[in-house]
């Protein structure tokens, strides 16, 4: 089986809410002192301040996102180096034309194996 699945998986189930990958998306371009914090990101996502910490509580534990303590708030933005392997693994997901593909499918398709054996 390909290697990667589990973690591919992940990375889907992980950007498959709305909300999170909305996110991500708006956080892409946060550095340094334009890191917004969760009531900022609950503004401009016209969701709850619960809701969003929430969110980003699932997007922290899989390191896509950073948070940095700035007084009496925590300021967001996205993990470039997690975001990059994140994804070449989706895009290695969703790539076409695997070339162990024809190899399989003679391997363990009866009627490919019939066809071959037949052609002798």
């Amino acid at each position: 089986m390909p290697e990667h699945t589990d973690e591919q998986a992940a990375i889907f189930s992980v950007l498959a809410d709305p909300t999170r990958l909305k996110l991500v998306k708006l956080l892409q371009g946060q550095r340094g002192r334009e890191a917004l914090c969760v009531n900022a990101l609950a503004q401009l996502l016209g969701v709850s301040q619960p809701a969003v910490s929430q969110h980003l509580r699932v997007l922290r534990s899989f390191g896509l996102v950073k948070g940095e303590r700035r007084g009496y708030h925590i300021h967001y933005f996205v993990n470039g180096d997690e975001l990059e392997k994140c994804r070449q693994l989706a895009s290695m997901a969703l790539s076409v034309g695997d070339p162990r593909g024809e190899q399989l499918c003679k391997e363990y398709c009866p009627e490919r194996r019939q066809q071959d054996v037949s052609s002798l």
